[in-house]
């Protein structure tokens, strides 16, 4: 049988890019790829990126402080909100250019309008077109979960914020998880008033309890209220603002309500039901570790299939998905101690095991050390780092490291480099530490704070 084409994408995120360059510029596919809004996905237009460009304006009050105590004779303006947005509109843009740029090169065929599929081999295009393929992979990704409570429409999301006409001046986010945790630093920094509801017992659950703790103490320090073991029962437009009532009864306006309690994946009315693809109790497309569908001409890679998450996890399956498919190069993404980083204030970077599930795994030793680093010391805060490594007692591999600090992501990527090769503890002793500097104390720990 003929195709129209070897390989449909639909969703031009990070892990279907990935997938539609490499089949066609070096697989030699012939192949095409629908998106239905902005080229680049959630973390390019509505996530990674703009969060971290706007984590980045959220420190630059703490920044102008520390220098007026290093004998600068600075003073803080006033945060212009629109010139910043203005400014992120022009990068996005840019970014987006360059992912169309890539996939053009590549000799991707691209279709702005979204796309759904009609059987294992079919495609419909918006228009009301429809192609044949080879192969379909599903890149659709996720979006975010608002629980059914009343007046949640009063409420926005992690896709609005970067859209708002004003920041606020009283913000409550609600969940507990990195992007609601993130974001009640973002807000905090650039002035606003900020309380966070989870309904956990603490925020970022999931985390290495340690790490976590020091994370939530110093965004309480900084002036963020963390209301634990709260959840939101209604939501009430009032005059001056959102009054917010909480199962617990108490009752507060914001100006601004947030909802960061989770994502769902986009799979929903793709057509996918009948055809016999596997969906997961979250709506996520079931796959093997080839990323392959019970259909076989169906793939899926990216949020979709709610593995791990994460930006550079969908590059990985999308790359190994189309070495396997078009290359003649079978391998699976390994999804084996993927390190991450919280863009908090400060920063969490982790590899690996925290201390709770390393321990319910096999006898360990905990290397922690927690301390004021010398240049907020100098400035008069009171900040403290946490450098810890989790250490297996037969192996003596390190399990997982965990860095809370200034700049913990770029430390915890070239951990993780270790980590992933299988480093020892007596491999990390071996390496001479780089003086003076945070990082030099994951070299220094001799002696375990904790064996078990």
């Amino acid at each position: 049988m003929t195709f129209d084409y070897d390989l449909f994408v639909i969703g031009g995120g990070s892990g279907g890019v990935r997938a539609a360059r490499i089949a066609s510029a070096e697989g030699g596919a012939k192949v095409a790829l629908a998106e239905e809004y902005r080229m680049g996905g959630t973390c390019v237009i509505r996530g990674c990126v703009p969060k971290k460009l706007m984590v980045y304006a959220s420190e630059y009050p703490g920044l102008i402080a520390d220098a007026r105590a290093y004998g600068w004779q600075v003073q803080p303006g006033a945060f212009d909100w629109a010139q910043f947005r203005g400014q992120l509109e022009v990068e996005l843009t840019r970014l987006e250019n360059a992912y169309r740029g890539t996939l053009k090169s590549a000799g991707v065929e691209v279709f702005d309008m979204r796309a759904t599929v009609v059987d294992a081999h079919t495609v419909a295009l918006a228009d009301g077109r429809q192609v044949t393929t080879k192969h379909i992979l599903i890149a659709t990704g996720g979006r975010p979960f608002v629980p059914d409570v009343p007046g949640a429409e009063l409420a926005i999301t992690s896709n609005d914020i970067f859209h708002l006409a004003a920041l606020p001046k009283r913000a409550l986010v609600v969940g507990g998880g990195y992007i609601a945790s993130e974001f009640a630093c973002i807000l905090k920094g650039l002035g606003a008033e900020v309380a966070q509801y989870y309904r956990g017992a603490q925020i970022l659950r999931g985390f290495d309890d340690e790490a976590r703790g020091l994370v939530a103490t110093a965004m309480q320090a900084n002036g963020i209220a963390i209301h634990c073991g709260t959840d939101v029962q209604r939501l009430e437009q009032g005059e001056t603002g959102i009054s917010v009532v909480a199962q617990d009864g108490t009752v507060r306006e914001f100006d601004l309500v947030m909802y960061a309690t989770g994502r769902k994946p986009n799979s929903a009315g793709l057509g996918l039901e009948p055809l016999g693809v596997g969906f997961g109790r979250n709506g996520e497309i079931l796959v093997d570790g080839w990323s392959q569908t019970a259909v076989p001409s169906i793939y899926a890679v990216g949020d979709v299939t709610d593995r791990i998450n994460l930006t550079p996890v969908a590059i990985r399956e999308g790359h190994a998905f189309a070495d396997t498919v078009f290359r003649g190069l079978p391998r699976q993404a390994d999804h084996d101690l993927v390190a991450s980083a919280v863009f908090t204030q400060p920063e969490l970077g982790t590899v690996g095991l925290g201390e709770e599930a390393a321990r319910a795994q096999e006898p360990i030793e905990v290397y922690a050390a927690s301390f004021r680093p010398m240049q907020s010391l100098f400035a008069g805060r009171q900040d403290r780092v946490l450098m810890k490594l989790v250490v297996s007692q037969a192996s003596r591999k390190v399990l997982g490291c965990h860095i809370v600090g200034p700049g913990a992501g770029e430390m915890i990527q070239l951990a993780a480099i270790a980590v992933k090769m299988g480093a020892t503890k007596e491999d990390f002793d071996r390496t001479v530490a780089v003086h003076p500097t945070i990082s030099e104390e994951l070299v220094t720990m001799r002696n375990p704070v904790r064996r078990d």
